[in-house]
């Protein structure tokens, strides 16, 4: 029998020791965690206290338009109904996000048509700006600078601990300006959230006789290198080099926890987008389950802040100086052959659920085709 080792029990571990197991009969798969649970970020769990189902690490809704990625999942787990409506509390007042027709109507008080306030919104960029090289620019030059200044550049300031203008460019392409009434805050045609959890989720797919699941078990390059055939690492690629080449920086996130009687706020996640808090949003957990209901209430205050050395990495910041020292491991990575790095710490991309399972599902084959005709796995799930 063949072993592998897959370092983290998030998605991208877990849906490529299923693929694996169920293609290649010879193998067997150990998959290890330095925490006391599986499911990385995505853990969830029932609350003790109220029985509310908890982001232990916050908001998770799946959402994809790939009509295999969601058969995936919903194979392992049934998904409730839910769709994603945020709400933004601003120095102008309370508004939906995303940006829509409604938003821009009740922000410059008017009555205008879809496109009427294409025309509208074009006119409010700055059009001096031909090739926005940072998040500011991008934004000023789609949105202007009173769209700007009520929705992004508290929210980014405080989420990304630097000035707007650090940031690149592609961090605004996240969030879309819709001119229509649609406050729906993902346009993918499947949507939803596992009734159960993602930790009941992950745990099904992981449910195999040939995969054997390892917590409280930190990677030891040193003996863990030699026991297997190819090992899979999810954790920050940084730290499985030790840092040599220097530290990607990451923000990270902390929770302040409110119990509450009744409804909190009414909705799911609220935004604070001026600097006037030190917090980015409140999500009230019972609302992202609407099938459910509780008379209590249970609210995260979500604060964001550098990783330092003790805390777990979120969104990767890839400022200029990352990009150079990224590129430096890229090269000793490439150079490996018994190693592959995957999903968002070990590949260094902000990658949502469903980008993590259609890419572990398509590295998969990949993998799989590489064992049957004896030939190198390639050292990265992207290509």
């Amino acid at each position: 029998m063949k072993k592998y080792l897959v370092v983290g029990t998030g998605f991208s571990g877990a849906v490529l020791a299923r693929q694996l197991v169920e293609h290649l009969p010879d193998c067997e798969i150990d998959i290890i965690d330095s925490r006391d649970h599986i499911g990385g970020n995505c853990h969830t769990e029932r609350d003790a206290k109220t029985g509310i189902m908890l982001h232990k690490y916050g908001a998770h809704i799946f959402h994809t338009n790939r009509k295999d990625v969601w058969d995936y999942v919903n194979k392992f787990a049934s998904f409730g109904n839910y769709k994603h409506r945020v709400i933004a509390n601003t120095n102008r007042g309370i508004f939906s996000l995303p940006i829509n027709l409604l938003t821009i109507n009740q922000l410059f008080q008017k009555k205008m048509s879809p496109e009427e306030a294409k025309i509208f919104v074009r006119n409010l960029g700055d059009h001096t700006i031909h090739e926005p090289q940072n998040f500011e620019e991008q934004a000023l030059k789609f949105v202007g600078k009173e769209i700007y200044e009520t929705f992004f550049y508290g929210y980014t300031k405080k989420q990304w601990g630097c000035e707007p203008k650090e940031l690149p460019a592609s961090v605004l392409k996240r969030l879309p300006v819709r001119f229509d009434y649609n406050d729906n805050y993902f346009n993918d045609p499947y949507q939803g959230i596992p009734v159960n959890g993602y930790t009941d989720l992950i745990a099904n797919i992981i449910n195999h006789s040939r995969i054997h699941i390892h917590l409280n078990r930190p990677f030891i390059k040193e003996s863990d290198s030699s026991k297997y055939n190819h090992i899979f690492y999810a954790g920050p690629i940084d730290g499985y080099y030790n840092f040599s080449e220097g530290r990607l920086s990451y923000r990270t996130i902390y929770f302040e926890r409110i119990d509450a009687i009744g409804d909190f706020q009414g909705n799911s996640v609220i935004n604070y987008t001026s600097m006037n808090e030190n917090f980015t949003r409140l999500c009230e957990h019972k609302h992202f389950a609407p099938w459910e209901s509780f008379e209590t209430s249970v609210v995260y205050k979500e604060f964001s802040k550098e990783t330092g050395e003790s805390d777990i990495p979120f969104y990767p910041k890839h400022l200029v100086i990352d990009k150079e020292i990224f590129s430096k491991y890229n090269a000793i990575a490439m150079a490996e052959e018994n190693i592959s790095f995957i999903g968002r710490l070990g590949t260094y991309r902000y990658l949502d659920m469903h980008h993590v399972v259609e890419e572990s599902l398509d590295f998969a084959r990949t993998v799989i085709e590489c064992i049957r005709s004896k030939s190198c796995i390639p050292s990265f799930s992207v290509k």
